[in-house]
Parts: C-alpha cells; structure tokens; sequence
C-alpha cells in the first residue's frame, strides 16, 4: 500500500548540524543509520517542524539554527525547512524557518503564500514522534502526557492546535496581569472567559479522542500489549456530567475565585493544563508507571499504531511517523511487527538506528539513508535495499 502522505523533497539550511542538506524520498519506510551525533534525530526534529507544534525536541527557535557558524550580534543565523508533502488531496509544497533579523516567530509559508500562524500546517501535515526521551514519559510529570495526547488530536482535528496556542496565550496574559498587580478586572473577564472557552472546547476534543483509541487499543496488536486509556481533569468531569456551556460557566466561574491564589502560585488552579492522560497495561494490569521500560515502550508503540489507524480511516491517510531509536530497543518479535504494521498501514515512516542489521527485513521496502556528520548519502547494501534520492 502507498502511503497517502509523504514527504517527496526536504531541503535543510543552516538547520542544526546541516549547512545544506537535500532529500528526495519516494513513499514508504526511510530508514536513517550512523553513529550517534550523526544528524539522524536532527533530521526527524527538522520533519517534525511540518507540523503545528514546537517539534520533538521543543526547542527555541534560536537554537535550531546551525552550530559552529560564526555570526555577530548584529546578524544572528537563521535556518529553513522546505518540503514537498505529497497529499490525498495533491502536493503542497511547505516552507519554514525563523529570520531573527525580520522576527521573533517562526514563518510558515504554505504554497509559496504565508501563513498567518504555524497552526496552518495542521491542514496538510500530521505527525507522530517516539525519541528515547519519552521513555520517562510515564513516570514523570503530565505535561509530557497531554502533550502526547495532543499531537495525536491534531491529526484528527487540526483546529485543535490553533485552541491550544490560544489558551496558552490567555494563560500566560493573566498570569502576567495578576503577578504585576494590574486590577484590569475587565480584561481578566475577557481571558477569563476565553480560557473557559478554548479550555472547555481542548478538553472535549482530548476526551473525545481517548475515547475513541480506547476501542482500538484494548485489544493486544499482535506482540504490542492491549491499553485502557484514561483521561482525568476537573474539566473532563464537568463533561461527564452536563453539557459543554455549563462546564465553560464552571471553569469561567472558577478562574475568577482562584485569582487571589493564582496571583501567588502563577498560573491558574484549575483548567485543562492539570489534565491528566495516563495508560494501564490489560495484560498484566499493571499501571504504565508500575510497567518495566520495555512493556512501557511497547505501550507508547501500540497507542502510535491504533492512532495511526485511526486516521487512515478518518483521513485516507496515515500521520508521518518519527521513531527515533525505536526498534533497536524491541525483541525480535516486536521489531518484526513493527515494520509488518508499518507497511501495511502504508505511513512513511523514519526511522533511525546506529545498526543498519535490525532494519534488514526491510530491504527492498525501505530507503536507506547513511547519516555522518551532517552528510547524507545513499546506503549501500548487500540485501538490495532500494537506494534513496539523496545528497
């Protein structure tokens, strides 16, 4: 199966480790092998900005620009991503970047015409990532987890990352009109009301999306372990009970009794930022927290999978799959339905590894890309791998 959505060219400039880099996929699993600091991850980071969002690393702007240039004050490095996305509905063609002479945000530019925000991208592109660093996404704090559930919304909703942005908007503002003391009570309304708004309206949109994988996800995918999804928040509540525009006049109400606390902590006490998003695995029963590092791996794994199911049958197409590291952490048997899942779904997945071995059934279905110092270049294989575009 051909995947409906798939980069076709990516150009990097000054973009972390890479001064120019050129890549001509065709649909289909990439696969990204070289020793570790290579540029494999920075490849991912660079796909993952085609997407709403701050990109897998959540990084600054600033720092995505290339290491080693040498530069002034006066004129600090930019950098650029460019990309053909080839769609069900016909390639579109997406720029992005960030000038720090011309601005402070990130452009975006969708068919050569800009775009008056990043969430535009959501329109065109979705995309899901795993990197090791989210092997700790259990134990540590919820932030990371609403995170992840958000990313998987975007790709069935992309209105979601424009509600995100605004509510995080309208919280910093008050946080900021509250610790400085401004008695604006009219415009503490107005956020007020739209974090009640947009907050009502994010927690419906991530209820509804666990819902919906919830279904998906009970049943054990071959090797990968079955889930029970579980989305807590005194704003999830609120919609269990009664309708959407009760739960707003709630948390409006809320957001204005807590202000006297909120001026003192930061923040706001209640919202769906103090959601939670958290995973039990059916078939020990044990919470992922309580799982070891590998059934929590396989967790993050079977959820990427059913999402990505999801949205092929809502969509006509599977999200772009980022999987940093992914595979060399799996036994055989996962590691073999892994890359069955990913062919039959037809994603174009990209996939890195320091050990080109663990990709071998993937010869003759994958591209394979040899990453070196910021180099990219065909890989050479004996098992007849089909050889990538590249330069």
């Amino acid at each position: 199966m051909s995947a409906t959505l798939w980069v076709s060219r990516l150009r990097l400039t000054n973009f972390r480790c890479y001064a120019q880099a050129r890549i001509d996929p065709v649909p289909g699993p990439v696969v990204l092998t070289g020793p570790n600091g290579a540029g494999k991850t920075n490849l991912l980071e660079a796909l993952s900005l085609l997407a709403p969002g701050r990109g897998l690393r959540r990084a600054r702007l600033e720092d995505l620009a290339r290491r080693g240039v040498p530069e002034t004050p006066a004129e600090p490095q930019g950098w650029a991503v460019a990309a053909t996305i080839e769609t069900p509905d016909g390639a579109v063609d997406i720029g992005t970047g960030h000038n720090p002479q011309e601005s402070r945000r990130r452009a975006v530019r969708v068919n050569d015409a800009a775009a008056r925000s990043q969430t535009a991208l959501g329109d065109h592109v979705s995309a899901v990532w795993l990197t090791p660093q989210m092997d700790r996404l259990f134990i540590e704090g919820a932030a990371g987890r609403r995170r992840f559930l958000d990313r998987l919304v975007f790709g069935i909703d992309p209105k979601h990352a424009g509600r995100i942005s605004a509510y995080d908007h309208a919280l910093r503002e008050r946080a900021r009109l509250l610790q400085d003391g401004v008695a604006d009570r009219a415009w503490l309304d107005t956020l007020e009301r739209t974090l009640a708004e947009r907050g009502v309206a994010i927690a419906a949109a991530r209820r509804e999306m666990t819902a919906r994988l919830a279904g998906l996800c009970e049943a054990p995918l071959g090797p990968f372990p079955g889930a029970r999804l579980v989305l807590t928040g005194t704003v999830e509540s609120w919609l269990d009970d009664g309708p959407a525009l009760a739960a707003e006049d709630k948390l409006q109400h809320g957001l204005q009794e807590s202000r006297g606390r909120d001026a003192i902590t930061g923040g706001a006490a209640i919202g769906p930022h103090r959601s939670d998003f958290t995973m039990h695995h059916l078939g020990n029963g044990m919470p992922a927290d309580q799982c070891s590092t590998g059934e929590q791996k396989a967790l993050l794994i079977a959820i990427v999978l059913a999402n990505a199911r999801l949205e092929t049958a809502e969509r006509d197409r599977a999200p772009l799959l980022l999987l940093d590291e992914v595979a060399a952490h799996l036994d055989v048997e996962r590691r073999e339905a892994l890359f069955a899942e990913l062919l039959n779904l037809g994603a174009q997945a990209w996939l890195t590894g320091t050990d080109s071995a663990i990709f071998q059934s993937l010869a003759g279905t994958a591209q394979f890309l040899a990453v070196s110092d910021g180099v990219i270049r065909d890989a050479e294989h004996d098992s007849g791998a089909t050889p990538p575009h590249a330069r």
